[in-house]
């Protein structure tokens, strides 16, 4: 009651209907998805109402959708974790976010797959927004991945070099570009296919200094190759089987090779010669591993490094931004139904 014997008023925060990708049961994401429209939520005192601007489709959102991926949502789920929005609307007590603010989730949080949403303050990081949208969108798990590879596993300095594999891949491609910065030159080996050509000549546009197909290095006096290049101390292995013995042998002698990705769902294929007179070290990398480390403000410190680069054009990769009426056919050609594609950037 009030002081005139009335009612007293009761106001609850909503947000606006949300559409998303929702999926009940794990599958194939072609079949298991669907677009839905979901009702207004309350936003509480410490929540930020966030109006998504963009957000990927990574590997790691289909893995999650076929229930292959080590961290799963509680179904139903909507999908995405990565993306960039706009704050629409806050709570009562929200301190440092205002409308109008671009902001990130992070760490990275399942649902951004939808047109609203509703978290609390903490897990929302206010980024310039200067950065273009595409940017803004992918930043974190590819760029941070290649940025703590080549922080982590081994003391880099100006002058030496790395080798990766799938270099054509986002992380690959922001590899070359980290690296080139630090003075760290790059060997990257690509797949045998139409269009090969074309694919050395825009990673050496990005700073790659040497670039072959699989079949160049997969030959005896490989070495003979790399001309003058050190050999390299560090190597990046992303697609598995066969492929990664080629990072292997490139190696110099007490040489690590850290594995983030298995694009050809193949075991590893090291030789025990690798091994033994090469004293060759293999680590592995995963992203939300480390971020779970309690590492959040150390991240999004990196994240506003990243940003700054792409924003001042120092860091480039391709995207293919999509509107989210077009979801089936963004996921097609992330699925690989279409060929290849550049990644593909949900635009609600």
């Amino acid at each position: 009651m009030n002081r005139n014997g009335g009612l007293k008023s009761f106001f609850i925060n909503m947000s606006p209907p949300s559409k998303a990708i929702v999926y009940e049961r794990h599958g194939s994401p072609d079949s298991v998805t669907r677009v839905v429209e979901l009702p207004p939520v309350e936003i509480r005192e410490n929540d930020v109402c966030v109006r998504m601007i963009a957000a990927p489709i990574n590997p790691s959102d289909i893995n999650q959708i076929e229930g292959v991926y080590p961290v799963r949502p509680s179904l139903p789920a909507i999908g995405g974790q990565e993306g960039v929005g706009q704050v629409y609307t806050v709570g009562s007590r929200v301190k440092f976010l205002s409308p109008g603010d671009w902001v990130i989730p992070s760490p990275l949080s399942s649902g951004t797959w939808q047109t609203y949403v509703v978290k609390e303050e903490g897990a929302w990081h206010k980024i310039d927004k200067m950065c273009p949208i595409e940017y803004a969108a992918t930043i974190t798990v590819n760029p941070l991945t290649a940025l703590r590879m080549l922080e982590d596993f081994v003391d880099l300095n100006s002058g030496d070099s790395v080798v990766q594999n799938g270099a054509t891949s986002m992380v690959g491609q922001c590899i070359i570009q980290l690296a080139r910065l630090r003075g760290i030159s790059s060997i990257n080996i690509i797949r045998d296919r139409a269009g090969s050509d074309d694919a050395k000549e825009k990673l050496k546009a990005l700073g790659a200094d040497k670039v072959f197909s699989e079949s160049q290095l997969n030959v005896k006096n490989f070495k003979s190759l790399l001309g003058n290049s050190p050999e390299p101390i560090l190597g990046f292995n992303c697609v598995g089987g066969n492929v990664a013995s080629l990072v292997a042998k490139t190696l110099r002698e007490g040489g690590t090779m850290v594995t983030y990705g298995a694009m050809s769902k193949k075991p590893i294929t090291v030789s025990t010669t690798s091994f033994i007179f090469k004293d060759l070290s293999l680590r592995g990398f995963w992203l939300q591993r480390w971020m779970s480390l309690d590492k959040v403000q150390e991240c999004r410190k990196m994240i506003d490094y990243l940003i700054g680069l792409a924003r001042d054009g120092k860091l480039k990769y391709e995207t293919e931004l999509v509107p989210f009426e077009d979801f089936a056919a963004a996921l097609d050609k992330a699925l690989g139904k279409r060929g290849s594609h550049p990644k593909q950037v949900l635009r609600f």
